[in-house]
């Protein structure tokens, strides 16, 4: 009899070391992996100016893409995208404003004529409002501001 008790527990496979450390310790493992996974998707679904802009069509897009994105040539710094930014950031510096509920960023593009766009940025906040209006050339890629606030964009563009 002691024979077949040596026997059957020698037929029982021996936990490896590595087995049991994992399966002892699996649930904070998994608590751990959801914890990083749930972090990263609150980073990666984080609102801001770049994502908070409506989709637009191909051709509306290269227009918004022109207007942004100007810098007024090799010696300037910054682009329309960046100063506004800046402006708003000036505006609501520690605040997520993006994020807020009554935060609005509407960019709309309307065809003039067959080369010249009109393009109107409103950001709008529970402080209040910016609203830039633009006439952008596609041919030469010259913008022109229609109001004073957009002037004054391009003016910080142009001489930064």
């Amino acid at each position: 009899m002691a024979k077949d008790k040596k026997k059957k527990e020698e037929d029982k496979p021996k936990k490896t070391g590595l087995k049991a450390f994992l399966k002892k310790r699996a649930p904070f493992y998994l608590a751990a992996i959801a914890l990083i996974a749930i972090s990263a998707q609150t980073v990666l679904s984080e609102k801001n100016f770049d994502n908070s802009l409506p989709e637009l069509s191909k051709e509306e897009q290269r227009v918004a893409d022109i207007l942004l994105n100007y810098n007024a040539g090799v010696e300037s710094k910054l682009t329309i995208k960046e100063v506004i930014k800046n402006q708003i950031d000036e505006e609501y510096p520690d605040e997520k404003i993006y994020e807020h509920k009554k935060t609005v960023l509407d960019l709309s593009v309307t065809n003039v004529n067959s080369d010249e766009y009109n393009v109107i940025l409103n950001f709008k906040s529970y402080k209040g409002e910016m609203n830039f209006d633009w006439n952008v050339n596609v041919e030469s890629q010259e913008i022109t501001s229609n109001n004073p606030e957009s002037k004054h964009i391009i003016d910080v563009v142009t001489f930064s």
